[in-house]
């Protein structure tokens, strides 16, 4: 849902945002629109801003399945001063105004006007379909012929799609079905629904076991799942081969000259949240090109690219993006794997691997605390902390097996925006070893359930390619 403005002055029944009086409400056919296609439709149309309304990963609601986010007018999740504004004008709030008898057919494509009353021409709410814009925009980035002929020529790799029963249903029917020639039966969990067939919409080895089962049966080449609002997404190649989200950044970045849209822009500068691994670091050294590493949260990543700093970012959290929205957005990760694979006509285990013995191998895992007693999560990140800053820390050195971690660095990590200046401060507690190893220890609001949430993230260099082939789980960590 977007909206724009009318001027004037304010009035009890028309809908209002700070001192912003609302005069066009647009919203997606049926109520649904992934979170990509809304940041699209608000750059779009230039609205003041957008109501996302999700089962988004911050639990809020009752039950911890229900999230509200709000983007500004760039598109992107409202930043750090937006967010504390919106809070101080909630604390003065002392009424508010419905109107119980609007009536708004969500299912009929075109505007709907009502009159509430007020002096100002007549309130406008606008149903769009949920697909057409973001599909031009789409149209526009990537070259849809080769994409096509990927998914059709003689040479076909079979592939696999789980939209997990979230908005993302429509967007892989339209976009990848009839647009670009994909088989429909390739498109499974395609009807969203409310509880989303009962599972979690996560796209991950966890939640997405279907996915992962039919892929590893080997008879599909490609495979990929989203989440219920449609900006993360889940890569696997050939009999389950799992894309790590930070490789799989990393790869987009080497592989940008396969886009039309990169092509003709070029490319700015990369950027990555601190807790996803190096790899992309490697790639942006390579390519000559500025590397930004922000706090956690895709708001960060706003400023870079409407400042001309960056071209494309990503998260461990299964997160990627580039500067046509300021959003995450999992369709157009994906298209940009696929688009890779029609230039290299190749797998994408083989694409890992040959980028594995280029750059080296960052083995990266998470480990996930949740539901903490809070004061208990507090205490054991001051200590922790109190460890790491001593000064004698950064000599220590740790045997695992026959190698030797020494301690380069141990920070709690700060952020200053290149852009505007403002500060972030306690971002997570990074220990940097001198192999470019590290371990980060970071408290998150985005856990499940009741409680405090601590991630804890191991990272481990490999360049030797003899050694690319182990197991991520039980490689030997500090």
């Amino acid at each position: 849902m977007a909206w724009k403005s009318s001027k004037g002055k304010l009035e009890r029944n028309i809908i209002c945002f700070g001192d912003q009086c609302i005069g066009r409400l647009v919203i997606g056919h049926s109520g649904l629109l992934s979170t990509p296609a809304v940041s699209c439709i608000i750059r779009k149309i230039k609205a003041i801003g957008g109501i996302i309304l999700t089962a988004s990963h911050n639990p809020g609601g009752p039950g911890g399945d229900f999230g509200i986010k709000f983007n500004v007018a760039n598109g992107g999740p409202s930043p750090d001063t937006v967010m504390e504004r919106i809070y101080q004008v909630s604390r003065t709030l002392e009424e508010y105004a419905i109107c119980p008898d609007l009536r708004i057919d969500l299912s009929r494509l075109g505007r709907q006007e009502f009159d509430l009353e007020n002096k100002f021409k007549p309130f406008r709410v606008e149903i769009v379909d949920s697909v057409e814009v973001y599909l031009q925009m789409l149209r526009n980035i990537f070259d849809f012929t080769a994409i096509k002929s990927l998914l059709t020529g003689p040479d076909q790799p079979k592939i696999h799609i789980d939209a997990m029963n979230g908005v993302m249903g429509p967007y892989v029917r339209r976009i990848l079905c009839d647009e670009l020639g994909a088989p429909a039966n390739s498109a499974v969990n395609c009807v969203p629904l409310e509880d989303f067939g009962g599972r979690p919409p996560e796209p991950n080895l966890t939640y997405a076991t279907s996915l992962v089962e039919s892929m590893k049966g080997g008879d599909f080449g490609f495979g990929a799942a989203f989440d219920a609002d449609g900006d993360r997404y889940m890569i696997l190649g050939e009999n389950g081969f799992f894309v790590n989200p930070s490789d799989s950044v990393a790869i987009m970045g080497a592989n940008l000259s396969t886009i039309p849209y990169f092509r003709q822009y070029g490319v700015k500068g990369f950027a990555r949240s601190m807790a996803t691994s190096a790899a992309l670091d490697r790639v942006a050294k390579a390519m000559k090109l500025a590397l930004y590493e922000t706090p956690t949260g895709w708001r960060y990543f706003g400023n870079l690219m409407d400042s001309g700093r960056c071209s494309v970012c990503g998260e461990e959290s299964f997160g990627t993006g580039s500067d046509h929205i300021r959003e995450k957005d999992g369709l157009w990760s994906v298209l940009v794997w696929l688009s890779i694979m029609a230039a290299k006509k190749q797998g994408v285990e083989q694409i890992v691997r040959e980028h594995w013995a280029r750059f080296g191998r960052n083995y990266f895992c998470r480990f996930d605390y949740e539901g903490l007693d809070p004061r208990a999560a507090f205490y054991l990140m001051r200590d922790l902390e109190a460890v790491i800053s001593d000064k004698a820390f950064t000599s220590q050195k740790f045997a695992v097996g026959d190698h030797m971690y020494s301690v380069e660095k141990a920070d709690n990590f700060e952020y200053i925006d290149p852009v505007d200046g403002t500060v972030a401060r306690n971002q997570g507690l990074r220990i940097i070893f001198n192999d470019a190893s590290r371990l980060v220890f970071r408290m998150s609001g985005s856990g499940g359930g009741m409680g405090s949430t601590i991630r804890i993230y191991a990272e481990s260099f490999e360049r030797d390619p003899e050694r690319h082939n182990r197991e991520t789980q039980v490689r030997r960590w500090v």
